[in-house]
């Protein structure tokens, strides 16, 4: 007897080298079978006249077929197919198996020919394991020893004779170990390895992914009206938010524009309100009848059997002290009781202005609903995308977090400011780049881990060509194909007489517009003490917004205004100068009265609709006295303007509706789209304009020609209380006016069929969003509004799911002038502005732009403008970002939650190192784009994990990668969405083996058994993560105990585990 080192030379694997031989045979008692064990000895096992194996008998015990931890390196290799295989095939033809009562505490290989003498026994800690062979080092305390002498192995042998006589005969147990080498070997569905990369990925979260949990089925969300109007992608947008706002007190739906965002949010109130909550939902203005709506006892509410009970309010409601909001009287409202605030365009507070002596609307929200009394959970809902200012983001998230800077930390975000401000300072130098460069992708990898983990963590975001993509569109139905764009350039006059639109502009830059700046006239001795009074201090008095200097934005301010409303229509350019004139005989005549002071005017008709202007709108009223102003030249430049607003105001009311060119034109539009329909038998028309005084003007003008030559009636909604139609005995609130444009949308009840139809409608900005108006098919934008996005929102109205038109028509006006000189006409009128910029955080800044925000910087313009004119965009597009969709993994999860939920086990019982390979397919739906290689998926491993370059990065441990067949790492582990993106769209409903893409992979790689390809793409795949060069990569990769690298550093592939991976074929016909 003697002892086995299991080390150097003196190992159990040479021992058995030694002794087998042709037409042996070999008995094995082991607690463990590894298929790398068998590798190690293929040649010998396959010449033997028999095996005999016995197996622990223990329930639930683990045979360690693919290893253990230090088998890393084997599997690696990735020939685990081929390997189980192998044995399978081997075991069939020569083995027999039996399972011992219990657990074997000890193991004994013993080797001799069939039938003859024993010649040697080897027991101890042998298991038929690659550390129990001496094959990989051992952690294990043991003692090996090797019977040699005859006697000795008789009696050991015995023993074994005796202990596998004693044990049942029969095929079950060989059964059993072939069918878990059949499970190994097996190719698999491509769908599972999608699945099986998701649990990966996300099982740690526990049962964060139980949809039976965040949406307790007890509430009976799933029997109410609104649940089952949504679409699956819907439903798990709901899950998502409920979840959200149920761990972490708050989140942000920013679906694109047409999925459906509202509806998703009613779902989510009405979640709560099951559960007894108490809601507010806090709108803008023009949009607060979208909410009451459904709250109403209405036949026309789709809605009202589920009795909504939540509370609307204004956005501007917060501002005031008392007074009636509807039928809630401010004075009397319990603000801090409200378990669930849903605040509609949420980016709308993302500016916290503070005025001295006031407190702000923000403050007010989160001070007396968000912080007091109950704990406030907040749904924000947003459809801008991630744009040129991050930082927006961090303002709204303040409500989340109640202001708190760390409020997120135990999720691996220690500050969020500062997760902001970084992420700012990447995007700024990836705007930066060159055109070529300045790509999506680029930018994620910028903007750093802890920006994608806070967007991830706190926002639900679709796009719509990500439903298409990854929901298809059985369910939905197809989005209409937008046509091209139809551009009109019409002039303003028919006779010619009105002035260029140039030479209008320069008239418009001359107005001093004197009766807005009085602190423009205040004497020099004087101005210290006004400054003192009316500038705010901002930065701990480390700065000042200076008042002179909001008079002057606030200037500039209108004349944009006048140009946009000339733009718009003559009528409403002459309204305004009459308004402005108005204003200018009143301080005439305030000043030669001798007034001892003079009061800053209220300005009424700016219709900008932006809450980056409200520090120029609202504030401080600003008093001068007449003794300290330089009366005189006030006085010349008052009558100056005067002048020229009689000028101009001559010229505006020459052009009487008969002469109205841009009006002419509309006519021949709406009548060509009427008579001859893009969709059988669809005559409607929505005409969006940005100023209720254009509206008016077109209703007055279009309803008498239309019921006349084209026989439609019409309306229009204006958002000023004033909404009209000529059809008899329609109601006029928004309610019945909709309904009856869009009954189908809008579901009608059939027994008010009776009510008429509504062909043509005249609307502002206050149905531009949160509207399903699909039944029509032809939008007209009569004049251009200044910010890109309400275009693309207007669109949004008739561009939705569920449309029943199969092309949809975008008509858009424009200013006879080439777009380049129009957008600079609009440049030099804007002049510079000074904003004042407070962040929910309370960082203040003074922004200094040309016009406005960053909607108005020029070239942005230019660009937006110059695309909107070839086709429609998506919102996404629009950004020169990347969408918030592209930085969030819910719908993943969502993903994994359902497949939990239909397969429990399944995921628990797929092997380590599991891969499918698939074929690419081409065609119009088919793979395009995506090129042939390997996505794997990796798992740092051992005391290197800790040492990743990316502190902070979402998935660690885990790493995707996808690698090209020619070795060049297309996507690496910083692009993990684009990656998942890509796994979903190769693998969802591919729920068999792709046949011919397997039998390619085999007869590539001799059934699995050469697999030095794709050795070589996953040694590209870890060289990536690493960031080592190839070479030192690839030397430790398959190298058994190989490592160069320091103690804590990755040393290659045995850092890693390959938990999945998906072998991406080229298309069988290239």
């Amino acid at each position: 007897m003697r002892l086995i080192q299991n080390s150097g030379n003196d190992r159990v694997v040479d021992a058995l080298r030694e002794c087998l031989s042709d037409q042996s045979s070999l008995g094995i008692a082991s607690p463990c079978f590894s298929l790398f064990a068998f590798g190690e000895l293929h040649g010998p096992l396959n010449n033997l006249n028999k095996v005999r194996v016995i197996l622990p008998g223990n329930k639930g015990a683990d045979l360690g077929l693919l290893g253990n931890e230090s088998d890393r390196e084997f599997r690696n290799r990735l020939q685990n197919r081929w390997l189980a295989n192998q044995c399978a095939d081997w075991l069939s033809k020569k083995g027999e198996v039996r399972q011992a009562a219990g657990p074997i505490p000890q193991s004994t290989l013993v080797v001799g020919p069939a039938g003859g003498a024993v010649q040697r026994v080897i027991t101890g800690t042998s298991s038929f394991t690659t550390d129990g062979l001496g094959i990989t080092p051992s952690n294990q305390f043991g003692l090996i020893q090797s019977a040699e002498s005859p006697d000795e192995c008789g009696m050991l042998s015995t023993w074994f004779e005796h202990h596998w006589n004693s044990l049942p005969a029969g095929e079950a147990a060989k059964s059993a170990l072939l069918s878990q080498l059949h499970e190994i070997a097996a190719h698999k569905r491509p769908a599972l390895i999608y699945y099986l990369t998701l649990w990966h990925l996300f099982k740690d979260l526990g049962d964060e992914l139980d949809e039976e949990r965040i949406v307790k089925s007890a509430t009976g969300i799933r029997n109410t009206v609104v649940w089952n109007k949504l679409y699956k992608f819907q439903r798990d947008g709901v899950v998502g938010a409920i979840d959200k706002l149920e761990r972490l007190g708050g989140c942000v739906i920013a679906d694109s524009v047409g999925l459906g965002k509202t509806f998703e949010a009613l779902a989510v109130i009405k979640y709560h309100e099951l559960r007894n909550d108490r809601v507010l939902v806090l709108a803008p203005k023009r949009l607060r009848d979208n909410w009451t709506l459904y709250k109403a006892n209405d036949r026309r509410n789709v809605l009202a059997s589920d009795r909504f009970n939540y509370d609307v309010l204004n956005h501007t409601d917060l501002s005031r002290d008392g007074g009636l909001s509807g039928d809630i009287d401010l004075n009397h409202v319990n603000w801090g009781n409200y378990d669930l605030v849903v605040i509609d365009e949420s980016h709308n507070f993302r500016n916290k202005i503070t005025h001295q002596g006031k407190e702000s609307r923000y403050d007010r929200l989160m001070r007396k609903i968000i912080r007091e009394g109950v704990k406030t959970r907040v749904l924000m809902l947003s459809a801008t995308p991630v744009n040129n200012r991050l930082a927006d983001l961090k303002n709204q998230i303040a409500f989340l977090t109640e202001g708190v800077d760390d409020a997120l930390s135990s999720h691996g975000i220690a500050s969020i400011d500062a997760t902001v401000r970084k992420a700012q300072v990447q995007f700024n130098r990836w705007l930066k780049l060159e055109e070529f460069e300045r790509k999506p992708a680029r930018l994620m990898e910028m903007l750093g881990f802890d920006y994608f983990k806070l967007l991830d963590l706190l926002t639900i975001a679709r796009s719509r060509k990500h439903i298409e993509k990854y929901y298809g569109i059985s369910e939905t139905g197809k989005f209409p194909d937008r046509l091209k764009p139809i551009n009109i350039k019409a002039d303003v006059d028919l006779a010619g007489q009105f002035p260029a639109i140039r030479d209008i502009n320069n008239e418009i830059r001359r107005l001093n517009l004197s009766s807005y700046a009085p602190l423009r006239y205040v004497l020099s001795h004087k101005q210290a003490a006004y400054e003192a009074k009316y500038s705010t201090s901002i930065r701990g008095g480390a700065s000042f917004f200076r008042q002179i200097d909001r008079e002057e934005s606030l200037v500039h301010l209108l004349r944009v205004n006048l140009l946009k409303r000339m733009e718009s229509s003559v009528v409403s350019f002459a309204l305004t100068i009459r308004r402005q004139l108005a204003d200018v005989d009143s301080m005439l005549k305030r000043i030669d009265a001798h007034e001892e002071s003079f009061d800053e005017i209220n300005i009424e008709d700016i219709e900008v609709d932006d809450s980056t202007f409200e520090s120029l709108l609202v504030g401080r009223k600003v008093r001068v006295l007449l003794q300290d102003v330089d009366r005189v030249r006030w006085r010349q430049d008052l009558q100056e303007d005067r002048n020229r607003l009689t000028t101009l105001l001559s010229a505006a009311e020459q052009v009487i509706p008969e002469r109205d060119a841009k009006l002419d034109k509309l006519r021949q539009l709406i009548a060509q789209k009427v008579q001859n329909p893009i969709n059988p038998g669809n005559k409607k028309v929505i005409l969006f304009t940005a100023f209720a005084d254009t509206a008016e003007y077109l209703y007055r003008e279009l309803v008498p020609w239309a019921a006349t030559k084209l026989g439609i009636h019409s309306a229009v909604i204006s958002g000023t209380g004033t909404n009209r139609t000529n059809l008899p005995k329609l109601r006029t609130d928004l309610a019945s006016l909709l309904t009856t444009f869009a009954p189908k949308s809008k579901e009608r009840p059939a027994d008010m069929a009776d009510d008429g139809e509504l062909d043509l409608l005249i609307a502002t900005d206050c149905i531009s969003e949160g509207q399903n108006l699909q039944d029509c098919d032809y939008l007209v934008n009569y004049d251009i509004h200044w910010n890109p996005v309400r275009i693309i929102q207007r669109f949004g109205r008739i561009d939705r799911l569920g449309s029943p038109n199969t092309s949809i028509q975008l008509a858009n006006f424009w200013p006879n002038i080439e777009l380049e000189e129009y957008i600079n006409l609009e440049q030099r009128v804007s002049g510079r502005m000074v904003l004042l910029d407070i962040s929910a955080t309370g960082e203040e800044n003074l922004i200094e732009q040309d016009a406005g925000n960053e909607m108005n910087d020029l070239e942005y313009r230019r660009k937006q403008l110059l695309k909107l004119q070839e086709s429609v965009i998506d919102l996404e597009d629009l950004s020169s970002g990347v969408s918030i969709a592209d930085l969030t993994l819910n719908d993943f999860r969502v993903d994994l939650s359902g497949f939990l939920r239909e397969h429990p086990d399944a995921l628990d019982q797929a092997p380590l190192g599991a891969f499918a390979a698939i074929s690419l397919q081409s065609g119009a739906d088919g793979d395009n784009g995506i090129p042939p290689g390997i996505i794997f998926c990796l798992r740092a491993e051992g005391e290197a994990v800790g040492n990743i370059v990316e502190p902070g990065y979402p998935l660690a441990p885990h790493y995707l990668v996808h690698v090209s067949d020619d070795g060049s790492v297309l996507l690496t582990y910083l692009q993990a969405k684009q990656i998942l993106d890509r796994l979903k769209k190769l693998c969802i409903g591919r729920d068999m083996p792709d046949a011919m893409a397997c039998n390619r992979f085999d007869k590539q790689t001799a059934h699995g058994k050469d697999m030095k390809h794709a050795q070589e793409l996953l040694a590209k795949a870890v060289a990536s993560v690493v960031g080592k060069n190839e070479e030192r990569s690839i030397a430790s990769l398959f190298s058994p105990g190989g490592t160069h690298a320091r103690k804590g550093e990755f040393a290659g592939s045995n850092d890693f585990e390959v938990v999945a991976w998906l072998a991406i074929l080229p298309d069988a016909g290239q």
